[in-house]
């Protein structure tokens, strides 16, 4: 016996689960607000140089507005204004001059003296408007997100050790309140350093809500709804996309947009302390007396009155002895690279979980870069993570876990570079090649997380699963600097994002097929099984 027949005992997937399952989703449904609100929290307004004429003369009294533009502010290609340069002085010979014959490339220019003039028909408010985020200080909106990305990363490694030390519920209470108030504090940051700062602390905070909504979820619930309860909180960070397009359409004022992203984690934090800490953690580490009262508080809740009685820490540890004695040994996070099979499957992992992320978020962050309405591709990019998720979970079950992944990675690459061939005229053909290689993307997330656990043996499985998905952390981190490198060749970004993917595809084709196949419970029989399946390559391969 062990936990998982304790949990039966105790009404299996009862009132007491249902409940605790719907609580913990309800975070998710906010979570994708906060990964890619800068899509309109730092939007870029249409901007051009602030000017205003300094003019004596009787005529420059009746100049209209856009007369005084055309004497300060030179024309761009399309014969838009400029945005970051403006003249030194007037030129009045061009006041009078057809805008179709006006000639720029001869006149001196110089940047923007006295700031920018933003439009506010669409985005009232910006951190780009805001702090003046554009010209020579554009990067700064790309080192935002990358800030805040980095944040995750912290936060997955510094909240993944406090909740095996201090509790699952304990961190994820502090999580949702670190949430809400370092949310709260960037709404209404004076300066952009303490925005960056603040961003910083929701991203730990987002993966210490992660981690243990996770733990708590799967720690609660018997093996055979483990799968579904891990969909089920996949698409509520897929509804989650939707809801962020809804309410970012109703307000175009960055301020109260991330106020309305981090307010409801206030509530998450409250009902928090309702839910119980891991019974399962409790008596690993020694709490077992706690663990009794949990344990007989979920069996009341189900209805088993019967069962309550047997509950004692002695029963309790008795029935957990082999989990306890397997919690004693000690293995350490070089065990994933100590041995030849393991660091295989190690650094085609590492290169699975970057690329994965990599061009998700190169994608999902550029929604502006489309030409169209950012509130429809909002919608789009989140209505297509449907269909592809049930058809990436269709493929693995029949086909195969290497093939999905490989596959999923392939094509999403190949659909990224597509677009560097297709001219931006041809809106509607690049946002296909788009929304084809984000639902691959979304579907290799899926086999990813399913195809990991699966690789690892049970010893280091979930030191495994959290070294090679730090990667996917920094691939978040890497993807806004890459959108830098338009500045020297507007196809270099699409040409980054595409390729990275399909390298990495071919790469997972090294690693053994886990279909059909027992999961290894320690590091030896993983290396047995890699090396049954190189004496069986040339039998597979005809040789």
């Amino acid at each position: 016996m062990g936990f998982a027949d304790l949990l039966e005992e105790a009404g299996g997937v009862g009132v007491f689960q249902l409940i605790n399952m719907v609580l913990l989703a309800l975070p998710f449904f906010m979570l994708a607000s906060h990964n890619v609100i800068q899509n309109f929290s730092a939007a870029i307004p249409e901007h051009h140089c602030k000017v205003q004429l300094h003019c004596n003369y009787s005529h420059c009294v009746n100049l209209t507005v856009s007369q005084i533009q055309r004497l300060l502010i030179p024309l761009d290609n399309q014969k838009k204004l400029e945005k970051c340069l403006q003249f030194p002085a007037p030129q009045w010979d061009l006041l009078n001059m057809d805008s179709a014959y006006l000639n720029m490339t001869s006149r001196e220019m110089v940047p923007c003296k006295d700031g920018w003039t933003y439009d506010t028909s669409e985005y009232s408010s910006t951190i780009v408007s805001e702090w003046d985020l554009v010209c020579e200080s554009r990067s700064l909106k790309e080192i935002a997100q990358t800030v805040y990305m980095s944040g995750v990363l912290g936060g997955g490694i510094i909240f993944g050790q406090l909740s095996d030390r201090f509790g699952r519920r304990t961190v994820l209470l502090w999580s949702n309140l670190q949430m809400a108030v370092a949310g709260t504090c960037a709404a209404y940051s004076p300066l952009f350093a303490l925005y960056c700062v603040f961003r910083f602390l929701t991203g730990m905070a987002l993966s210490g809500i992660i981690l243990n909504v996770f733990s708590l979820n799967i720690e609660w619930i018997p093996s055979k709804i483990r799968v579904v309860t891990c969909i089920g909180l996949g698409y509520c960070h897929t509804f989650g996309q939707l809801i962020l397009a809804g309410y970012a359409y109703k307000i175009r004022e960055w301020h109260r947009l991330q106020l309305i992203a981090s307010a409801p984690f206030y509530f998450f934090f409250l009902y928090t302390w309702w839910i119980p800490e891991s019974a399962r953690w409790l008596v690993l580490n020694k709490k077992s007396k706690e663990a009794v009262k949990q344990l007989k508080r979920v069996t009341k809740l189900n209805g088993r009155p019967e069962v309550v009685k047997r509950l004692t820490p002695e029963v309790i540890e008795a029935n957990m002895e082999k989990e306890i004695k397997e919690s004693e040994s000690s293995y350490r996070i070089t065990d994933v690279l100590r041995r030849p099979g393991m660091r295989r499957i190690t650094c085609c992992l590492l290169c699975t979980w970057f690329s994965t992320s990599f061009s998700f978020y190169g994608l999902a962050m550029d929604l502006q870069g489309f030409g169209a309405s950012v509130y429809l591709m909002q919608v789009v990019f989140g209505v297509v993570d449907i269909p592809f998720n049930i058809i990436s979970l269709l493929l693995i079950s029949l086909i195969g876990r290497r093939f999905t992944q490989a596959s999923s990675l392939i094509f999403s690459g190949v659909s990224i570079l597509a677009n560097i061939f297709v001219p931006k005229e041809m809106q509607v053909m690049r946002i296909s090649f788009a929304v084809f290689g984000k639902g691959c993307v979304s579907g290799a997330f899926i086999c990813a997380y399913l195809y990991t656990l699966e690789l690892y043996p049970t010893v280091i499985r979930q030191t495994g699963l959290g070294f090679v998905s730090t990667m996917a952390r920094l691939g978040a981190m890497v993807a806004p600097l890459v959108k830098l490198t338009g500045d020297y060749a507007s196809f270099l970004p699409l040409l980054i994002y595409g390729t990275a993917p399909i390298i990495t595809g071919i790469v997972v084709c090294f690693l053994p097929e886990t279909r059909n196949t027992q999961i290894p419970d320690t590091i030896e029989e993983a290396e047995d099984r890699l090396l049954i399946v190189e004496l069986l390559k040339p039998v597979i391969l005809g040789e």
